[in-house]
């Protein structure tokens, strides 16, 4: 039995089908029948069920994105740090191991070498190096909470994206953004993000941090061209002239562009597509929302 939080949110959701999928028994207590912040809570549901294990997809991020965390610091901190403490307090007191989603938006650029950030390399995009948003900084902080845990399995999300179009969706934001910013990203399939994070635990993978994300790294013009090849024909992109432009025309909060290498993940014997070849997949199988539910991002 596995005890999945936040189920109701975009990636929580995924890893319910996915559970289901496998057949794998589970349970998704909302926070009105198990306080998530109250480690006695948690910990009794754990032992009530039986739980071998426990995933954590609960957190803040902000809607449409990144932007709405600085005007509501208190919600962000307490559900990507705060709350990370009191889950990790509660698997303790129970005794199970666990997996918790953080993010790869802890990182800018690339390493010092040029190349993709380790699971070794330091935070660059956080409070400690003060050029972040308060986003990246609350799940910089959730991580340093877990940094000598040694019964969790912390998985990097990086930009989810998958066939499915959602206001969450990083291919659907760029259908609709006006203009973009041209940058370098990696990025994490949401379906393949949720399915390696499954095996880690189906496989008994070593506890510490991944990052789940797709292979390789695309920018935005690879991206936008690609939409327009399997999917938009006809759709134009402007972008802006530069990154202090973004910010002045577009931006609140700094936003995290960064290169993840995900040797550690393929290494465990776990495989992760190429990142080209997870975008033009999810492009070809495209499924619109219907008008009525779409929101503006």
């Amino acid at each position: 039995m596995i005890v999945l939080l936040g189920s109701s949110g975009y990636v929580g959701g995924y890893f319910a089908r996915e559970l289901e999928t496998r057949g794998i028994p589970y349970i998704a207590p909302s926070r009105t029948h198990c306080d998530y912040y109250d480690p006695s809570a948690v910990t009794d549901l754990i032992r009530q069920v039986d739980a071998e294990y426990l995933i954590n997809c609960a957190g803040y991020t902000g809607k449409p994105n990144v932007d709405a965390c600085e005007a509501d610091k208190t919600e962000c901190l307490n559900g990507n740090a705060i709350l990370v403490g009191r889950i990790r307090e509660a698997c303790e007191r129970a005794n199970i191991p666990w997996g918790h989603v953080s993010s790869g938006c802890i990182f800018t650029g690339r390493n010092d070498l040029g190349a993709g950030f380790t699971e070794t390399d330091p935070a660059n995009f956080s409070f400690r190096t003060n050029n972040c948003s308060f986003y990246s900084g609350t799940k910089a902080l959730g991580e340093e909470i877990l940094a000598d845990c040694e019964t969790c399995h912390i998985w990097r999300l990086r930009i989810p994206f998958n066939h499915v179009d959602s206001p969450r969706n990083y291919l659907s934001k760029l259908m609709r953004y006006s203009r973009l910013l041209e940058a370098e990203n990696s990025l994490s399939h949401l379906d393949d993000f949720v399915r390696v994070c499954v095996d880690c635990w189906v496989k008994r993978v070593p506890f510490g941090i991944y990052n789940a994300t797709n292979t390789g790294s695309v920018t935005t013009r690879q991206v936008a061209d690609l939409i327009r090849k399997h999917l938009t024909p006809d759709k134009q992109y402007e972008f802006f002239k530069s990154e202090d432009e973004f910010m002045q025309m577009a931006a609140i909060a700094p936003r995290s562009n960064c290169v993840l290498d995900n040797s550690k993940l393929l290494e465990t014997g776990i495989h992760m597509r190429h990142v080209e070849e997870a975008i033009m997949e999810s492009l070809q199988n495209w499924v619109w929302e219907p008008v009525d539910a779409q929101v503006a991002v």
